[in-house]
C-alpha cells in the first residue's frame, strides 16, 4: 500500500497524435498565362491506384510544346490542375486488374496529364516497361519524341532515298531525331536552326543544308526561306516538310514544296496557324497538307507497344541518339519552359524532383 503522503502525479497526459498527410512535390497550374502561372507546391500523395491503373515514382518528367499549350489555354486543361503528360520512374503499387506491371518495374508513359509531380497514377495501357540497358532519363526524353519521329517518317511522309525534305527546327528534339531517322533513308535533309550553336550540331546530325532562320521569314543572308529552299533545290522545292513551328514558318513551309509535294503539320511552337483557304493547296501544285497528332498513332496498346518499342530498340543499338539538352529541378518549371519557348535550348528538356 502506497504512502498516504506520496506527491501526487504531475506529468501532462500526451495527447493523441494527428496523422500526417504524406505530401509529394509537384508543379499546378490555377490560371492560365505565361511560365509564371506554374506554381511549386506540395500536394497530398496519389491514393492507392485503381482498376487498371498503376501508381510510379518520378525519375523524370519530359518537358512537351503540348505541356505549354496547355499551360496558354490553347489546349483544354481543367483548372486547378497539375500539368506535364510525360514522364518515367518505378512502379511503387498497382491497380486491381494490372496485368503488364509488378512493383519494381522501371516504366515510361505518355500522355497522362499530371506527370509533373513526385508520384503519378498512370493508366496501365498507357505506359511501357522500359528494356535493361536504357537508363530512366533517357526513356524519358525519348518516348514522346521518338514516337512522334517514327510516325512523321513512316506514316505521315514516307520519304524515299533520293527525296529531299525540310526540317523545321532541325537542332530541336523532334529534329534531331526526325533527321536521323530520314539519313537512314538516305534522304536529303533541308533543316532551319535559329543561332551558330544550333547549326554546329545539325550539321553534326547530318543535316545535308542548313538554313538559318531568322523567326521572320528569313533564311540565309535575310533572304526569303522559299527562295533559299528552291536555290538549293535548282529551283524545284521539296518533297515534304516536316513543320512543328507552325505559324511563323507555316506560308514558307507550303512555298517551299514542289508540284504534288506534302506539308506535315505536326505542332505549333510559334503559334496556331490560321484557317487555311484549300484552294491555296490547288495553285501551289496539287500539294498536300496533313495536321497529325501523336494521340492518333499510338490509338491501341498494340501500337503504342509496337512503336515505343521501335524506338527504344533504334535506341539501344545506337541508330537513335538522345540529346538531353537540359535537366531542370521540379520546382523550376517556369525556367524550362520560359528556356524551350524561347528556343534557348536543343534536345530535350527533363524535370526531375
Amino acid at each position: 500500500m502506497p504512502p498516504t503522503n506520496a506527491a501526487p502525479n504531475l506529468t501532462t497526459p500526451t495527447p493523441p497524435s494527428t496523422p500526417t498527410t504524406p505530401t509529394v512535390p509537384a508543379i499546378e497550374i490555377r490560371e492560365t498565362g505565361g511560365p509564371d502561372v506554374l506554381l511549386p507546391v506540395d500536394r497530398p500523395a496519389p491514393s492507392a491506384p485503381g482498376d487498371g491503373q498503376i501508381l510510379v515514382q518520378l525519375a523524370a518528367a519530359g518537358v512537351n510544346f503540348i505541356d505549354i499549350y496547355r499551360r496558354e489555354g490553347r489546349y483544354p486543361l481543367p483548372l486547378p490542375a497539375v500539368p506535364g503528360e510525360e514522364g518515367s520512374g518505378t512502379v511503387l503499387a498497382v491497380g486491381p486488374g494490372v496485368t503488364r506491371f509488378a512493383v519494381g518495374d522501371r516504366v515510361a508513359w505518355t500522355t497522362v496529364l499530371g506527370s509533373y509531380a513526385g508520384q503519378v497514377l498512370v493508366p496501365e495501357d498507357k505506359a511501357i516497361v522500359v528494356p535493361d540497358g536504357i537508363d530512366l532519363h533517357t526513356a524519358a526524353a525519348a518516348l514522346v519524341q521518338g514516337m512522334t519521329a517514327h510516325y512523321l517518317v513512316n506514316d505521315s511522309y514516307r520519304a524515299q532515298p533520293g527525296e529531299t525534305v525540310l526540317v523545321h527546327a532541325a537542332a530541336g528534339g523532334v529534329g534531331l531525331l526526325l533527321t536521323q531517322l530520314l539519313k537512314r533513308r538516305d534522304v536529303r535533309v533541308l533543316g532551319t536552326v535559329s543561332s551558330p550553336e544550333k547549326q554546329k550540331l545539325a550539321e553534326a546530325n547530318g543535316v545535308d543544308d542548313v538554313i538559318r532562320y531568322d523567326g521572320n521569314g528569313n533564311g540565309n543572308g535575310g533572304q526569303d526561306l522559299a527562295a533559299e529552299v528552291r536555290r538549293l533545290t535548282a529551283g524545284e522545292g521539296v518533297h515534304a516538310v516536316y513543320d512543328g513551328v507552325g505559324a511563323a514558318t507555316f506560308d514558307a513551309s507550303l512555298d517551299s514544296l514542289r508540284r504534288r509535294g506534302t506539308l506535315v503539320l505536326f505542332g505549333g511552337a510559334s503559334g496556331p496557324v490560321p484557317p487555311v483557304d484549300v484552294m491555296r493547296l490547288l495553285w501551289g501544285g496539287s500539294l498536300t497538307l496533313t495536321r497529325p497528332y501523336l494521340e492518333h498513332f499510338r490509338a491501341t496498346v498494340e501500337e503504342f507497344t509496337w512503336r515505343a518499342g521501335e524506338v527504344f530498340a533504334q535506341i539501344a543499338d545506337g541508330t537513335l541518339r538522345i540529346t538531353i539538352g537540359g535537366t531542370y529541378p521540379l520546382a523550376r518549371a517556369r525556367d524550362a519552359h520560359a528556356d524551350l519557348a524561347a528556343r534557348r535550348t536543343t534536345g530535350k528538356l527533363l524535370l526531375v524532383p
